[in-house]
Order: structure tokens, then sequence, then C-alpha cells
């Protein structure tokens, strides 16, 4: 089966979430993707919930804070939002969620909106083992080519 071309294929938006509980509160991400469905059903109805095509693709929550990555449809940003709001509750424990902000790309909402920072990485080339080899550093850390793959090092392994 052939994909669609770039043109029909659609688009999206991410909608980074911050979310808030009690401390005791478990709440799992299907528990959380339930009620984000429950919640666009109730507002937008059948048919539009359906068409915005909610969906959590990245979840994380502990000692009553969490964040998520939702996507929605590009034209349904507003409904999607609106959506979010009205999510109040999981299962039994109360919830509060707002929207941080929204992006194009999960990469950037990620730095912009999550604190996750990208990496700058530079290539050079080092002295290990005495012999000059490629490496990929990044954040004090040099991964060193070696042919079969990569070795982790750091700068003073390299002196």
């Amino acid at each position: 089966m052939k994909h669609l071309p770039k043109h029909l294929r659609p688009r999206w938006r991410y909608l980074f979430v911050g979310i808030e509980a009690w401390p005791d509160a478990d709440v799992d991400r299907r528990d959380f993707q339930r009620s984000v469905w429950f919640a666009a059903q109730n507002l937008l109805g059948d048919v539009a919930s359906a068409d915005a095509d909610l969906r959590v693709m990245a979840y994380e929550f502990g000692d009553g804070e969490g964040e998520a990555v939702v996507r929605a449809r590009r034209e349904h940003v507003s409904e999607a939002r609106a959506a979010l709001a009205c999510v109040s509750a999981v299962r039994d424990d109360p919830v509060g969620v707002h929207v941080r902000g929204v992006s194009g790309t999960v990469r950037a909402g990620e730095e912009r909106y999550l604190g996750r920072e990208g990496h700058d990485s530079v290539e050079e080339d080092v002295v290990f083992r005495n012999a000059t080899r490629r490496a990929v550093g990044r954040d004090g850390l040099v991964d060193v080519d070696v042919g079969g793959g990569f070795v982790g090092a750091t700068r003073s392994d390299l002196e």
C-alpha cells in the first residue's frame, strides 16, 4: 500500500500539557487518555471529537505532578484546548490540566514547554588508544567511533 502524497497527509499539532493532582493520586496514561476522549466527546460530540483525533503521545506522572503531549489535527487546536480544559478528574482523582503551549513538532515543543533542552553535538577528531578517531561530543561527554561502534568517554579519557 502506497503512502499518501505529502499534501494529502493529515497535519498535526502537539499540545504540551501540565497535570496537577494530589500527591497520593495514581493517574496512569491509559486512564488519562480515556478522560481526554470522554471530555472531547462530551464537549464536541462524536463526530467532531473523532475528527479532532486527540491522542496522548507521551505521558509522565509522579508525586502529584506530570506532563503529557497530546496530538490533535491542525484545524482542531482550539477544540482540543477546550476539551483538555474540561478534564477535571481521572478515574476518581481530581486533576488540574493546563496547556503550556502548542507546537508543530514534538522536539521543538519539548525544548520550549517541557524544559527539555536540545543537545548540541559537535563532531571532532580525538586521540583515543593512541590513534586519531572520529568522535561526537555533547555536554562534556564524548562518544568515540572505534570502527565497530561507539565507546563512551569523557574529556579526561582522551588525554
